[in-house]
């Protein structure tokens, strides 16, 4: 309840976010109406501020009472893969809920983690210190020496590819069936070991009480050399999980906001002051 009454404050006081939610959700969802894209973006805020406390839960709580509290299906997938010595990239996503993913898929096997720096000197801290005690390492986006050391030396490494870091690092694929800036880092640290790829969903279930965690099978001839081709094969099995339970996706953040030559950015221009 705490959480459901932060996601309705946020509701309330954010509307530059709301904004981005509500544009994000028109395009992705465009066959609803606009009274029931409405209802999901306020369902999306709901599902985020319920997220703030399960983070906290995450962090603050034994993971031997979570792990009672969820079910975990495929994880086989993952131990087959990591015996082949090749090393395994877990693909995420960024849900509402994600460091309490962090927490359960920690207890599955070792793995290290990719992460961005935050801006906020005190919350990285923060944040790093908490995740220290969930991971046997923490690489940032940006040190992708560290990352393809980890894969040759048999380790699983989980990472995100949802966000919108523009095309220097990525190509245009549908997501949801809109161009999307999509990383084409993964295919290459597929490459590096000829690592298995293996999705990770994280849901929680009706009862607002349980919860389940699913990875995928490996993908298969994956990557195939088309950089295009890759990525729409990435975005498109997001996209099947992120539907499993699609107001627990984090649709604040600007996903479309890279767009092909000549068209304009669907959101709205930020208001930046200047400083002296």
């Amino acid at each position: 309840r705490i959480g459901a009454g932060i996601g309705a404050l946020a509701y309330k006081l954010v509307p530059s976010r709301v904004a981005d939610t509500r544009v994000n959700i028109g395009l992705c969802f465009p066959e609803l109406s606009e009274s029931e894209r409405e209802h999901l973006v306020r369902e999306i805020f709901r599902e985020g501020g319920i997220g703030v406390i399960e983070v906290a839960r995450g962090w603050m709580r034994p993971p031997s009472l979570l792990l009672k509290a969820c079910r975990v299906n495929g994880v086989e997938h993952v131990h087959a893969a990591q015996a082949e010595g090749r090393g395994v990239i877990i693909l995420g996503a960024h849900y509402s809920h994600l460091d309490l993913s962090g927490v359960i898929i920690s207890q599955q096997f070792p793995l290290q983690v990719v992460y961005r720096p935050q801006n906020n000197p005190v919350a990285d801290w923060f944040i790093r210190n908490r995740r220290a005690k969930l991971y046997t390492g923490q690489i940032d986006h940006a040190d992708m020496r560290s990352l393809f050391k980890a894969l040759k030396n048999g380790e699983t490494v989980w990472t995100s590819v949802d966000q919108d870091f523009g095309l220097k690092q990525g190509v245009m694929a549908p997501f949801f069936g809109v161009p999307a800036a999509t990383l084409i880092a993964t295919s290459r640290m597929a490459r590096v070991n000829n690592s298995p790829v293996v999705f990770v969903h994280f849901m929680r279930n009706h009862d607002e009480q349980t919860y389940t965690m699913h990875f995928t099978p490996p993908l298969a001839n994956y990557p195939s050399g088309d950089d295009v081709l890759d990525a729409t094969r990435l975005n498109t099995e997001l996209e099947t999980l992120i539907r499993r339970a699609p107001t627990q996706y984090m649709w604040f953040h600007r996903r479309f906001k890279s767009r092909p030559a000549g068209e304009a950015a669907p959101y709205a221009k930020k208001n930046r002051k200047r400083r002296k």
